[in-house]
């Protein structure tokens, strides 16, 4: 038997499994209404189906109904998010209730000879406990035959490394499709073929294929309406063609613990959001303080030639990118309040995308109004006031307002220990237009009392990034404390306000309480940058290195607790990752989280422990083949099983007695005839896998 005949076979057993695991898994279960017993956890059980599965020659034109029948009564829950076609058709079959089963009311014309799957996903559930009936598909062809060939693959985001849930995967036959070397425009002129969809831990498994060539795409579609929407959903591509019958076989089984079928991965889409394809446009203008206007852009970074007000000269106005995109720019007014008036009036000149989505060079009117609005405190505040007025002058008493609460705002600890690598910050409400940097004293004391204290100099640096936020530097010694005095009225901002007395008292950050992780990192060749980041346990960067090359680098005030690596390949060494270009077919820029020899990606740290690391970036980037993504899918389940275990012991173990109960109903009667007997398994190429 040659390779294509043995792969057909092998994918004709492969699609038969995917259709009937499910109902076979529950066959011999015998569902009743609890009486005080264990919960019922088993999906329910197909009895019959009208016409049957994998029915040929059905006529293109027909509103026949299809019904499919359970051993129990079934209910439709999240049916527009679960429930797909394939292919897609353009009005959406019906479904509805009937008895103990559920009626599909097709209302489309068909193509001929094709082959369509109803894909119920986890919409179909019993009607007591709500246990859904996952991996259930109704398949029938309007041709002879019906189409058998699968894949699988895996979804993953390409920055975070972690999976993408829920994607849709697009298979578009090559033949039928335009190739230009220039760009790529298959997912906005053409209707994929067929259509699968991944589980919630990014595996899918493609189903009814031809054995021919496909352009194959994983689109994330978030408003579930099978159009992809570039700027907003996620997109992932192959950079080449792929045919399900010269593909290798693939292990595929029941996953127990998640309920549904799960596959090893062939292929592997990086996914990202295309930005390039947002229309640039000023969408909405807000002024939620007399100060601070805010500018909101559809798109990152718009280019913006000038700002005008009518009453304000142009060198009072701060322009202040708010977020990482910068399609939100704060305006901030560096001018007195009493002339600021409630409405502002002027116009913006920027570049804006005309209606053949070409950059326009437009000047456009600004009308920014504010008004005080009083809160609800500030309101109370005022009739405590007044009522205390009232009862003063009713006694024939003096009244005195109480003094205001200080407006102005500042972030900044007074007490505690300071890193030295990162100083002291502050962080403001409004942007400061005078710093007083004469009037602050910083004093650097002797715990031991031997020494006379000395002042030493501070320097105000802003961060370059956020305007707010301000670096207190100062040469910080080991050993040392320090009382930093900021007299009132120092500081200064944009709003006319100032600082009451700040006085505060630090020491500096002892490096034993700490740990010290040091990297050698290997790079791909010499020309290689990288951006390596240092996460805690819950993915949150604590510390960041950009363009390392070869060489040795050093990880300082690393606290206790968990650890992880996030390694971008900054192919362009501008210091951040990138994100790819799907018509220009561009992938973004690969970013991997650090694992070891030993599979292990996250690492304990200890009080004062020196941690080494080798990172060779030859192993970490290289390219992905399917047994190193099933090997990384498989340590990351150990991991994840492993905290799972860890946090049922924590629980008491009753939660994991209950799981290994119906794991063990679930083993009894989830015999598969004819694919591998004792256990979820399937047979491939004469192999039987069990997991």
């Amino acid at each position: 038997m040659n390779l294509q005949k043995r792969n057909i076979l092998s994918a004709l057993r492969v699609a038969i499994v995917l259709l009937f695991v499910s109902a076979f898994l529950t066959r011999c279960a015998s569902i009743v209404t609890p009486t005080g017993g264990p919960r019922d956890t088993l999906p329910p059980v197909i009895l019959s189906m009208t016409p049957d599965n994998f029915a040929t020659n059905r006529p293109t034109v027909h509103h026949d109904k299809i019904y499919i029948e359970f051993d129990e009564f079934v209910q439709l829950k999240d049916q527009q998010k679960e429930f797909y076609t394939s292919p897609q058709m353009k009005k959406k079959p019906l479904l509805s209730i009937r008895g103990r089963g559920v009626v599909i009311q097709l209302r489309d014309t068909l193509e001929p000879n094709t082959t369509y799957a109803l894909n119920f996903g986890g919409s179909l559930r019993d009607n007591n406990e709500g246990n859904p009936l996952h991996s259930m598909r109704y398949v029938f062809s309007t041709g002879a035959t019906c189409d058998s060939m699968i894949m699988s693959g895996y979804t993953a985001d390409s920055y975070k490394a972690d999976s993408v849930s829920k994607s849709f995967i697009w298979f578009f036959p090559s033949d039928s499709i335009e190739h230009h070397a220039e760009y790529d425009s298959t997912v906005f002129k053409y209707k994929p073929a067929a259509i699968a969809r991944a589980e919630t831990n990014g595996i899918f498994i493609a189903q009814n294929l031809k054995p021919i060539n496909y352009r194959i795409y994983a689109i994330q579609d978030k408003n579930d309406n099978q159009i992809y929407e570039p700027g907003s959903d996620q997109i992932g591509f192959i950079d080449r063609e792929y045919n399900p019958s010269t593909m290798p076989d693939f292990a595929i089984w029941y996953d127990s613990i998640r309920h549904y079928v799960s596959a090893e991965p062939q292929i592997y889409f990086r996914m990202f959001t295309d930005k390039a394809f947002r229309r640039q446009m000023l969408s909405e203008t807000a002024r939620p303080q007399q100060h601070k206007a805010l500018l909101y852009f559809s798109a990152a970074h718009p280019r913006i030639e000038q700002i005008r007000f009518d009453s304000i000269p142009s060198d009072r106005v701060i322009i202040d990118p708010q977020t990482v995109g910068r399609d939100t720019i704060a305006l901030w007014f560096d001018y007195p309040s009493a002339s600021l008036a409630d409405t502002l009036k002027g116009e913006i000149t920027y570049f804006k995308h005309d209606t053949l989505n070409v950059l326009q060079r437009v000047t456009e009117p600004l009308k920014l109004s504010w008004r005080l609005i009083e809160t609800k405190d500030q309101e109370r505040e005022r009739e405590k006031q007044e009522r205390a007025r009232r009862k003063a002058e009713e006694n024939g008493e003096e009244w005195e307002a109480p003094k205001e609460k200080n407006p102005f705002v500042i972030k900044m600890p007074t007490s505690g220990e300071i890193n030295p690598e990162r100083h002291l910050t502050a962080e403001f409400e409004y942007p400061l237009n005078r710093i007083d940097s004469g009037a602050i004293r910083l004093l650097e004391t002797d715990p031991e009392k031997k020494l006379k204290p000395r002042e030493i100099p501070l320097h105000f640096v802003r961060d370059t990034a956020r305007l707010l936020c301000w670096q207190l530097r100062a040469d910080w010694r080991q050993g040392s404390e320090y009382e930093l005095l900021i007299p009132e009225g120092a500081l200064n901002d944009v709003a006319e306000q100032h600082n009451d007395t700040i006085r505060a008292k630090y020491t500096i950050s002892d490096p034993e309480k700490f740990a010290l992780v040091k990297l050698h990192v290997e790079g791909k060749d010499d020309d290689s940058r990288y951006i390596i980041q240092l996460l805690d346990g819950s993915n949150k960067t604590l510390q960041e290195k950009r363009d390392v090359t070869t060489g040795d680098y050093r990880f300082n005030y690393v606290p206790e607790g968990e650890i992880k690596f996030r390694v971008t390949e900054d192919r362009n060494g501008n210091g951040k990752w990138d994100t790819g270009n799907v018509v220009e077919r561009l992938q973004p820029e690969r970013a991997e989280f650090y694992v070891n020899e030993k599979g292990e990606e996250t690492f304990a740290t200890k009080v004062n422990w020196e941690i080494e690391f080798t990172m060779d970036m030859r192993r970490l980037f290289a390219p992905v083949t399917m047994d190193s993504l099933s090997r990384l899918l498989d340590e990351r389940e150990e991991q994840r099983q492993q905290r799972e275990a860890e946090k049922l012991l924590k629980e008491g173990g009753k939660k994991k007695k209950e799981n290994d109960r119906d794991r063990e109903e679930r083993s009894r009667n989830s015999q598969v005839p004819g694919f591998g007997g004792g256990g979820m398994g399937g047979m491939f190429g004469g192999r039987t896998i069990q997991r």
